[in-house]
């Protein structure tokens, strides 16, 4: 393997002290070498380890992988302002012409290295062994595999760390595939060892056994794809995924819509969801990471009129593009319409509410004229009832609150045939997981009898099995960002899917998929990435 020299987080504070300068008395109570004694302790260090988690602005940038899986896909479009240069980090993205400057890399790259290294903390730190303390310390391995994986979705095998580095550590070698995978699945089982099954009210939002699972199944589903669709790496997927079926602990909630609704926080249907709030004051200044969900206001209607019912006006991104629009099958419009809104249907929202303020309903001279097709996104809507969110002060446009789904259980079902598929699984039995997910797609109460099964669709479009896995991912989870992570694992993020786009389709490049690190952090170690590189994928 080629060695990729790489520094993971700014470590080196001094390099020119003299020895009498450092010895100074220490102005805090408890340093690094004494803080970790006692439970309390431990677990104000977890908490800070979930931290990065919720950063939907961390370093001066947005960082939601929502925004990242969407808008690097068929999904959406970038949008902003009319310039087609409103946050021109993203748009080289949308476009596929980054370089290693794109001023978004370093953000994500280093959000992500910061959860490992609290993690790293909590795992390394302590010498206590409480029972708090051991749950502790699985819920940080938990984390730390949720950091390296995402790593993994935005750049390919990285450096796997998993002890505290030092000053000296800045030159570091790409792990491959399967050393990072081995580790984060290694870190989930021994999390799965010793995590709760159930969580108390005061305790949701952190990880718990089906949590773990479900990851965990994610984690073998991408490796089997990515691993020559390894059938057993399938089959440990759904031996995971159907242990989080089994546990009993989740269900579908009945009406698909209610899911997004103002207000709406870890429902039933809910396996690992990222928790936000409007307690931390939001600040532009604050760089290292906004605590409330910043997704509502970027992605939010631009140019809406203050007379919508519901809706404010909010920044324009994330825009659906006519193909996601044009995916949904004339029997599937209920999904469509909580995931997607359009002129028209605006236009009738403000006539029925009778708003008499609103002659131009959206005035689409404020919209980014590339990106935009006549849609937006609205599963996360930019509500007016989070007028006034901000109770602590700061900027009402950075403490909106709404919760982010990282896993649902529709997603665990989807995955689980899948996973039962492409291994040696019954297809019977996926279909009936597909027919739990169909079933609520066709609206709130019992659809028994009258919703199209996955085989009437599969019989109706000439489709196979996989077809229609691949059609109910995308139409149940659109606009939640897992559609780009989807097309990368499974080899079709080609430029056929960009066939009406030519500045897409011409820049995608299908052996470059995953972004670069950015040269800040190459640089330091005075070697550019040459990325990608084949053998990593072993």
């Amino acid at each position: 393997m080629k060695a990729f020299k790489i520094i993971i987080i700014a470590l080196i504070l001094c390099v020119a002290c003299s020895e009498e300068t450092l010895e100074v008395k220490p102005v805090n109570q408890y340093l690094s070498e004494n803080f970790y004694s006692t439970n309390e302790q431990v677990y104000a260090a977890l908490i800070a380890a979930y931290d990065p988690i919720g950063w939907s602005m961390a370093f001066g940038q947005w960082v939601s992988p929502v925004m990242f899986g969407e808008i690097r896909s068929d999904n959406a479009n970038a949008g902003g302002d009319p310039s087609d240069n409103d946050q021109p980090a993203w748009q080289e993205l949308d476009d596929f012409r980054e370089t290693n400057t794109n001023t978004l890399l370093q953000p994500i790259y280093r959000k992500h290295y910061i959860g490992v290294f609290r993690a790293n903390l909590v795992i390394l730190q302590t010498e206590l062994a409480t029972p708090e303390v051991e749950r502790y310390k699985a819920e940080a391995k938990f984390l730390r595999a949720y950091y390296h994986f995402e790593l993994f979705r935005h750049f390919g095998p990285l450096p796997v760390v998993t002890e505290l580095l030092t000053p000296d550590d800045i030159n570091l070698e790409r792990s491959t595939m399967t050393e990072m995978m081995t580790a984060i699945t290694d870190d989930l089982k021994a999390a799965i060892d010793v995590l709760p099954t159930t969580l108390s009210d005061v305790e949701v939002g952190r990880a718990s056994r089906g949590t773990a699972q479900a990851l965990l199944g994610k984690v073998y589903l991408y490796w089997a794809d990515l691993d020559g669709d390894d059938p057993a790496k399938f089959d440990l997927a759904a031996q995971y995924l159907q242990e989080v079926v089994n546990s009993g602990q989740y269900a579908l909630v009945d009406d698909f819509s209610t899911l997004f609704d103002y207000g709406t926080k870890n429902p039933i249907e809910s396996v690992l969801e990222i928790q936000h709030t409007n307690l931390w004051p939001g600040d532009w200044g604050w760089f290292e990471g906004i605590e409330a969900n910043g997704i509502l206001q970027l992605c939010g209607i631009r140019g809406l009129c203050s007379g919508h019912p519901e809706y404010a006006a909010g920044w324009g991104f994330m825009l659906p593009t006519q193909d996601l629009n044009d995916h949904f099958l004339p029997d599937d419009q209920y999904r469509r319409d909580v995931a997607i809104v359009s002129i028209p249907e605006l236009t009738q929202e403000v006539a029925d509410a009778g708003a008499a303020d609103c002659g131009v309903v959206v005035d689409i001279t404020q919209v980014n004229p590339q990106d935009h097709t006549g849609f937006w996104q609205q599963k996360f809507s930019n509500y007016k009832a989070y007028n006034g969110n901000n109770v602590n002060g700061g900027d009402p446009n950075l403490t909106k609150d709404a919760n982010t789904y990282a896993i649902r259980y529709a997603d665990v079902l989807l995955m689980l045939a899948e996973a039962l598929h492409r291994g040696s699984g019954s297809d019977g039995n996926a279909l009936t997981y597909i027919d739990m997910v169909r079933e609520r797609a066709a609206g709130p109460g019992d659809n028994t009898g009258s919703f199209k099964t996955g085989q009437t669709i599969m019989t109706e479009q000439n489709w196979t099995l996989l077809d229609l896995i691949w059609y109910e991912r995308r139409a149940e989870l659109a606009g939640e960002g897992d559609r780009w992570y989807d097309l990368v694992r499974s080899g079709r993020a080609t430029s056929d899917l960009f066939s009406g786009d030519p500045i897409r389709s011409g820049n995608l490049d299908p052996q470059k998929v995953w972004i670069p690190v950015a040269l800040e952090e190459t640089s330091v170690a005075h070697q550019i990435s040459t990325y990608p590189e084949n053998e990593l994928f072993q």
